[in-house]
């Protein structure tokens, strides 16, 4: 018989296992790079609708289901428009200015924007190494809510400073971003509240006969040091936890007035798509109408890079 081994309970990787204070991560925009071809966003804000089963075409190479008809468990994303409120200047690091842009309606359910819009080009700062775009969805777009989201977004370009200037005004769309086949998604998971150390991190249940309790750990630690170490698993907080699923495959967008992916019923606590959707492999964290931020991949895998599907329906 081999030697029974068990890994330890409950990664420090994701520590501590408390609340998070945003509804957006943020990111670490020096990791995260586009194709490296066109001027492009790193960054794009969706909602999630719900899970669902896609009728697809497997066109992978040297697949067993080559050129067969399979289903694939598939996330709907809606991902309005977007606009730019902000861009930010960077200096060694350090914000050194923030020129206001955009002073929508929208945007005084959330800030206090001016009346009147500086000019832009007397506002830029002489030394500068780096720019970034704070970038808001149009949520009204949508069914789900008015308030819009904010969010620091990297861009790619040749000249950064021109690129960001053609942005100003505009509406972002879904398909001016999603020039990748992979994508991260950074969000938030399910709050689940107050939970045990058994569902909290996955330790065993002792046999049926233990004392002061089936479900919690043998110990606490030693007498001396009395001390009870952090690395201990006990029960608190389970959920609401930022996250992020990597090399997620992209199997179709759109927009809704193109192709109407809606059922005649809308989707489950969701309701309609009335913008762009998108259709991803596999499951995306976080309960219906949380806000997802959609990044480049930056650790592409050879097994989801091969991968090619031919969208046909929806189930």
């Amino acid at each position: 018989m081999p030697t029974k081994r068990s890994p330890r309970h409950g990664s420090l990787q994701f520590w501590p296992r408390k609340r998070t204070n945003k509804l957006i991560p943020r990111v670490n925009w020096k990791i995260v790079k586009g194709d490296g071809k066109t001027d492009s966003l790193l960054g794009f804000i969706a909602y999630k609708v719900g899970m669902s089963s896609a009728l697809v075409k497997d066109m992978t190479e040297k697949s067993l289901t080559q050129n067969k008809k399979i289903y694939v468990p598939v996330t709907i994303l809606e991902a309005p428009n977007m606009k730019v409120f902000s861009i930010r200047f960077y200096n060694k690091g350090i914000v050194t200015k923030d020129i206001i842009v955009s002073n929508d309606k929208e945007l005084k359910r959330k800030l206090n924007v001016p009346k009147t819009l500086k000019k832009f080009d007397e506002e830029i700062p002489k030394e500068y190494d780096d720019i970034r775009l704070i970038v808001y969805s149009i949520p009204s777009q949508t069914s789900i809510k008015k308030t819009p989201d904010l969010v620091e977004v990297a861009i790619e370009a040749k000249n950064k400073i021109e690129f960001a200037k053609s942005l100003i005004g505009k509406e972002i769309t879904l398909k001016d971003f999603l020039k990748f086949p992979l994508l991260d998604l950074r969000g938030i998971t399910k709050g689940k509240g107050t939970s045990g150390p058994i569902a909290r991190f996955g330790i065993g249940k002792k046999s049926h006969k233990t004392e002061k309790g089936v479900r919690r750990p043998g110990t606490l630690g030693p007498w001396h040091p009395a001390h009870t170490s952090f690395r201990v698993a006990q029960a608190g907080q389970l959920g609401f936890f930022t996250r992020v699923q990597y090399n997620s495959k992209v199997i179709s967008f759109g927009s809704i007035t193109e192709k109407n992916i809606n059922p005649n019923e809308g989707f489950p606590h969701f309701g309609k798509i009335k913008s762009n959707y998108l259709i991803l492999k596999g499951s995306v964290q976080g309960p219906q109408k949380r806000a997802i931020l959609l990044t480049p991949s930056f650790r592409k895998t050879k097994s989801q890079s091969k991968l090619k599907y031919e969208f046909i329906s929806l189930t």
